[in-house]
This record gives C-alpha cells, structure tokens and sequence, in this order.
C-alpha cells in the first residue's frame, strides 16, 4: 500500500495524459511522450509531505487537497522552467496540455482520498488491530504512544511499565501505568500483547538486554526506541548499512532522490533568472567599471559544501577587495561603500554573479549564507555545532535572512541566531521550504532595513 501511495501520482500524470490524447483524437508520441517521463520522474522524486496519520474521507480531505495541489503547482512550474530554458518549439495540441494541467490534481485528489479512505477501513478492522506496550516511560515513549494512538496504524496503546510511581512520571491518568518493568512479561503473556516497545535510555543497556531475553519466551514482536534525543539531531533516521542497522544523528538533507531534486531545481530556476537579467548584470558590471577604479567583479574565498572551500563571486560594491585572514564586515554608514554599490547592496543585486555559481555546483538558491574563510575560523570556536551548517551546499538566500538575520554580526550573539536558523533550515528542508524562502526573499528586498 505504501509503494502504491509512492507511485500514485505518477501513474495518475501519466494515465490522465494519455488518456486525453485519446480523447481529442491526437497521437500520444514525441512531446507527449516526453512530457509523461519528465512529469512522472518529477512526481516520484518531489517528496509527497505525508501527514502524521492517513487522512479521513472527511475531516482531513482538504489537508491533502492542499498538499497534492501544491505538489503539482510545483511540478508544472519546473515543467515550464524546463520548456523555457530549452525552448522546446514543436506543433503540440495546446488543449491537451491545458486540460491536462487543470484536470490532473483534481483526479490526484479523488484517488488519493479513495486510497486513503481504503488503508484507513482496514487499518481499524478489529481483526488487524496490534496491541501494544510500552518498556520505559520518558518523553520518547510518550511521544511515540501519541502518535499511535493518533495514526491510525492499527495499532492500540494498553500502557507503560516502569519502575517509579505514576506520580512521579506525571502521567495524565494512573491507568496508563500497567506495572514496573519486572511485571511486563508476564502482562503480555496473560494479554496477548502484540508488539512491545523498549524504550529504555542507553544508559540502561544491561536491562534492556535482560528484558530482551526474558520476552523471548513471549510471541510478541520487539522492538527498541533507543532515547537518542537529548542530543541535538540534523536529519535523523534509521537504516542499514551492508546489513547492519544503523541510526543517523547527523547527516544532510540531500541524500539520494532529494539531493537530485533540489540539483534540478537550482539548475533550472537558475538558467530561467539569468536568461532574463543578463542585460541588468551587463549594465551593473559597466556602472562598477565606470563609477570607481577596480573590477566589475569581486572573488571572495568561503567555505561551501562539507568545509570545501569555494570562490564565490559578486558585483564590487566596495572601494577594497578583502580575502585574506583579517576582513571587516561592512557597517550601515561604511566609508568604502561606492554609491553604485550601495545601490546594489540595497537590493541585493550584487550577488546576482552567484548565479554562476549555482550552476558550477558550488552553491544553491536557498541555503545557509557562505561567510569568508576568516570569519568562519573565527565563529567555529565560538559557537557550537557551526561547521554542521556546511552539510548542504551554501546558498544566495537562506531561512536566517528571510527571518532579519543579516547584515553586520557585531555580537557572537548576533552569529549566533544566524546558525540556529541555518540548523533548524537543516532540521526541516523541503522543496516547499526553498520555495516559502525564494517567495519571502523577493518580498524583503524591497524593504530590508538590514539590506546595506
């Protein structure tokens, strides 16, 4: 059922294209034919943002409305940026398209609610139902026990066992604790109990495996919820590696299929802008050329992608060009400002040169900011987990700037807010985070106090 909902959309693309060919009558090969694979890879590889629980016919159907809308919003839009930057010119039945574009989401919806509505009814069928409970009370368990008993996953929550009192625990009603560890096996023999959860802290690995041993002699299925999360996690998740089970603590957001989308959505919004602002960026470079003695053009050496370091380019909007162990940041009232690059510097229109560098691979539109080689040696003994801001390509606009954080860092606190944003841009990336950003960037250009 899960690989059903994964393939879904694109099946559903794919179908309703070819089915209205054969409605109007026109031969599905060539454009169609490319447009179905394009379009079918897209909706594979965007991922599907599914929710905490299956949605319900009812109560949740505008949720997912609203989340396969945008999903296809965002497929069209990339199809189009596509079609733009090849200039894909062949004779094509515009109505075909038009339709296709408009009807689609609507059949994505009435599917996707059928298929859920289906995996909801036999997920709460009385004969499926796991019972479960729970080794260990502590905040884990208790979010895990939530969220079963919210998910609908066919399975019913009985308890927790634990050594302290209920009292103790704070537990909302006593009758949640069934007992202390020592009584656990013997409940879930003389209940039937289906799956036990351990959740024990890893400090406590000898009672897990004692536990462990002694619900060997039980039928129920086991597994371990290792209480990791006092730690602070980048992109947690489980897996194996050449058969071992493993637990990622800290890893990047672009692995596999993601990192293939966002690629694809650098390179295409990144040719479709400079297609249409090169004559802007001649312009600007022959102001800088005219308006000050230097280069139309500034390199600056800065740290990108796992610490590697990169040369990052924009417009000169300075009177010097620093890159070497001492840099000084640029202040609201900075003498070496010229008046072309404060200009520039107001709408950001100096870093339009970074467009470049999207395309070489060396940056993203969206993404933590890349900061000079010395101020990254600075900040990195200052502030805890800077460098993990470097598990993703740097990027021309970013959460913390979308959110004031820019301009001067006078204070490490000041750094400081920056870095959490980058981290939590980590925690939480999505192709329609880089979007919200790209959309909120556009609006603070114009009124950016913090733009100088």
């Amino acid at each position: 059922m899960a690989l059903l909902d994964a393939v879904l959309p694109a099946l559903v693309a794919v179908g309703m294209l070819y089915g209205l060919c054969a409605l109007y009558g026109v031969e599905f090969k060539g454009f169609f034919v490319v447009l179905a694979i394009l379009s079918a890879m897209l909706s594979l590889l965007l991922p599907r943002g599914q929710p905490a629980q299956p949605p319900q016919l009812v109560q949740s159907t505008v949720p997912l409305a609203i989340r396969v809308v945008v999903r296809w919003m965002i497929i069209i839009a990339i199809l189009l940026a596509i079609g733009f930057v090849t200039k894909y010119s062949v004779d094509f039945s515009r109505r075909v398209v038009l339709t296709w574009a408009v009807t689609t989401p609507a059949v994505l919806i009435l599917v996707s609610v059928c298929l859920h509505e289906l995996m909801r009814r036999l997920l709460h069928d009385p004969s499926t139902v796991r019972r479960v409970a729970f080794a260990g009370c502590n905040e884990v368990s208790l979010s895990l026990a939530h969220r079963i008993s919210r998910g609908a996953m066919g399975m019913q929550v009985e308890g927790f066992f634990d050594d302290r009192s209920a009292q103790r625990l704070g537990l909302e009603t006593p009758a949640r604790l069934l007992g202390s560890l020592p009584d656990m096996v013997s409940f879930v023999k003389r209940n039937q109990i289906d799956v036990v959860f351990v959740a024990l802290p890893v400090s406590h690995i000898r009672r897990v495996v004692q536990l462990l041993d002694e619900l060997r002699d039980t039928t129920a299925s086991v597994y371990y919820v290792p209480d990791i999360f006092a730690i602070d996690l980048i992109q947690a998740r489980s897996g194996e590696m050449f058969g071992i089970p493993v637990v990622a603590l800290c890893e990047t957001p672009f692995y596999g299929y993601r990192g293939v989308v966002k690629r694809i959505t650098d390179i295409a919004l990144a040719l479709a802008v400079l297609l249409v602002a090169w004559p802007l960026m001649l312009l600007l470079a022959l102001l800088v050329r005219l308006s000050s003695p230097g280069p139309a053009f500034f390199k600056q050496r800065r740290y990108g992608l796992d610490g590697r370091e990169i040369m990052v380019y924009k417009f000169r909007t300075m009177t010097v060009l620093e890159d070497g162990p001492n840099i000084t940041q640029a202040s609201r009232e900075d003498a070496r400002i010229t008046p072309v690059g404060r200009f520039m510097r107001r709408y950001s229109l100096d870093e339009l040169p970074q467009l470049v560098n999207v395309l070489q691979g060396q940056m993203s539109l969206v993404g933590p900011r890349p900061h000079a080689v010395a101020h990254n040696e600075e900040y990195r003994k200052l502030i805890k987990g800077y460098m993990i801001r470097h598990k993703v390509p740097p990027g021309i606009t970013g959460l913390a700037q979308v959110n004031g954080c820019r301009g001067e860092t006078a204070r490490v606190e000041d750094m400081q807010a920056r870095i959490d944003y980058d981290l939590e841009y980590l925690r939480r990336w999505s192709p329609l985070l880089d979007l919200k950003i790209l959309f909120l960037t556009a609006v603070r250009l114009l009124r950016d106090e913090k733009a100088y």
